[in-house]
């Protein structure tokens, strides 16, 4: 699911990461003991100063992204970068009601099957050409063109017809009414028909050097380094305080924080060791970094590969379920910064049913299963087998911490009941392409970050398994199926609710996945940003993040080669 529109959606979105038990643990914490304390500043950070533009804002992300078209890439890296570059139709204010964004104002007919969108006028794109309602038809016809390799086609396919009428003016017909559709509206970036008519979508260099109509445009993209973002002139909503936005690629999340204490980046997401432990212990550097905490919009699971045996088997996979100590991950990984989750909906939300919970840990219900399923221990060598081949498989996941060292907990407890699995890290563009992409995997352990409608089509419907779309992990059960394609036509909102409950209670006995946990966001902003709410609005710290800015007596000296 793609992040949306700010500055800091890019902060929050990014991977999260904690270090290594042992001797990789040991030497982050004593490398950031035995940096000198920064000096002290010459000006007083918590000042109050004027609003104006100008400055360079700093931040980092763990990966970097495959290209900038959001619906090509399927990943927060692109999406958190694009959000800057790219408009949508629509978009979530503070409070998380939906506004216009390119659209001034919009219209859903009497019988809820017809919305009508009427564009800014004199809206344009970062080269100077007219940016019209044609360009919004165009990215339709894109993102539902068979050809195009997209997980997000399946909410536009469903419309029934599209047309602009003239150039300010979008509709779109539904055969019936869809209780997602003004959502799936703030979620595409309308992108230019000038420059991409008659491309391959899939192939086209403009996912390298795009231009589109936002707050900001592309400056420099230095591969394996950083992505430079600078103002654009001709943006649809007006211009942002920050003349300059840099994103650089560190993968290790340790790396990043030496670069935060030197100064060298002005924000980052901390790992619940430095935010609980390393930020404590050193005052100095809280006079200069300001530290945030917000429930995310997503959760971490291990998945299955339901195409591989012996994960087609739904007691193998509940046993496991069993044997993973979900509150040992939330304690050891996140450090108590995390909740338990039993859904694939934010916890405190209508779309999380209360009623349900995780699957304790209970180490010899996941035996009693295996046995069930045929797996026991006949040659004495500690390991599971069934039919002479042992129980045994990899665990594969990207360069983030918090997933390396989940899995390295849920090697150890799944060892204790005689299953023997290896891990395996990779970098996210080597992931996604070598295995998410090609199904070619037994278990990955990965997160997913979710839009605020709780519309699960895309992740869970079972039409959604093409390569490149989001049911990877191959779940087919027609109920699910049902209950997903009610939940899209119920605009009831209890009705609806009650459409999800039902649907997330049986993902949970199915198993598909395990839910590990939901982590609190923990961004670190240097106080040399201003213009950050706080308290933080429903839609989080960075809803506004285009009226942030930097006061020149606190710029750094710095020069962008």
């Amino acid at each position: 699911m793609q992040a949306r529109n700010t500055i800091a959606s890019k902060l929050l979105c990014k991977c999260q990461g904690v270090f290594l038990p042992g001797i990789f643990l040991s030497l982050a914490i004593l490398l950031s003991a035995c940096q000198p304390a920064p000096s002290e500043p010459s000006v007083n950070l918590d000042a109050s100063y004027p609003s104006e533009a100008g400055g360079s804002l700093i931040d980092t992300m763990a990966g970097e992204p495959s290209g900038l078209i959001a619906m090509i890439a399927g990943e927060s890296a692109a999406s958190a970068i694009a959000s800057n570059i790219f408009n949508s139709l629509l978009k979530y204010d503070k409070n998380l009601d939906l506004e216009g964004e390119l659209a001034q104002s919009w219209e859903v007919s009497a019988n809820q099957k017809t919305i009508t969108f009427h564009l800014k006028p004199n809206l344009k794109w970062a080269d100077g050409k007219p940016l019209t309602s044609a360009d919004v038809l165009f990215t339709w016809q894109l993102v539902t063109n068979e050809k195009t390799r997209t997980p997000y086609g399946a909410d536009y396919k469903l419309v029934e017809k599209a047309e602009a009428p003239d150039a300010l003016t979008f509709r779109v017909s539904y055969p019936q009414p869809y209780a997602p559709a003004l959502d799936s509206w703030a979620g595409l970036h309308i992108l230019p028909k000038h420059l991409l008519f008659n491309q391959d979508i899939n192939t086209t260099t403009f996912a390298r050097k795009p231009v589109g109509s936002h707050f900001y445009q592309l400056e420099d993209w230095r591969t394996g380094e950083r992505i430079s973002l600078v103002r654009n002139p001709h943006a649809t909503q007006g211009q942002a305080k920050v003349d300059r936005l840099v994103s650089r690629f560190i993968p290790d999340v340790a790396a990043q924080f030496l670069e935060l204490l030197a100064d060298n980046i002005d924000s980052m997401t901390l790992n619940p060791i430095q935010y609980a432990r390393i930020f404590p212990a050193r005052p100095d550097l809280t006079k200069k970094i300001a530290l945030y905490k917000e429930l995310g919009s997503g959760y971490t699971y291990m998945g299955f590969n339901l195409k591989h045996k012996p994960f087609d088997d739904v007691r193998v996979r509940q046993a496991i379920n069993y044997a993973i100590d979900k509150q040992e991950l939330i304690d050891g990984v996140l450090l108590g910064l995390g909740e338990p989750v039993a859904s694939p909906y934010k916890p405190g939300t209508r779309w999380s049913n209360p009623s349900l919970h995780s699957y304790p840990y209970n180490a010899q219900k996941a035996i009693e299963l295996l046995k069930q399923a045929g797996f026991e221990d006949h040659d004495g060598d500690g390991t599971l087998d069934r039919d002479g081949k042992p129980l045994a498989f990899e665990i594969v996941t990207n360069q983030n911490k918090q997933r390396e060292m989940s899995a390295v907990l849920i090697q150890r407890r799944l060892k204790d009941i005689g299953i023997d699995c290896k891990i395996r890290v990779l970098e996210w563009a080597s992931f996604v392409s070598r295995y998410i992409k090609t199904g070619d995997f037994d278990v990955v352990v990965l997160g997913w970050s979710l839009s605020l409608d709780p519309d699960q089509y895309s992740i869970w419907h079972s039409s959604q398994q093409a390569p490149g779309q989001f049911n990877f992990v191959g779940y087919n059960n027609p109920r699910v199926d049902k209950l997903l394609e009610q939940g899209r036509l119920e605009l009831n909102p209890d009705k609806r609710m009650k459409i999800y409950h039902e649907f997330a209670e049986i993902l949970l006995d199915d198993s598909p996945i395990v839910y590990l946990y939901a982590g609190y966001g923990l961004p670190a902003i240097s106080k040399r940003i201003k213009g950050i709410d706080s308290p933080a609005p429903p839609a989080g710290i960075g809803h506004n993040s285009y009226d942030w800015y930097i006061p020149s007596p606190l710029r750094r000296n710095e020069m962008m080669q």
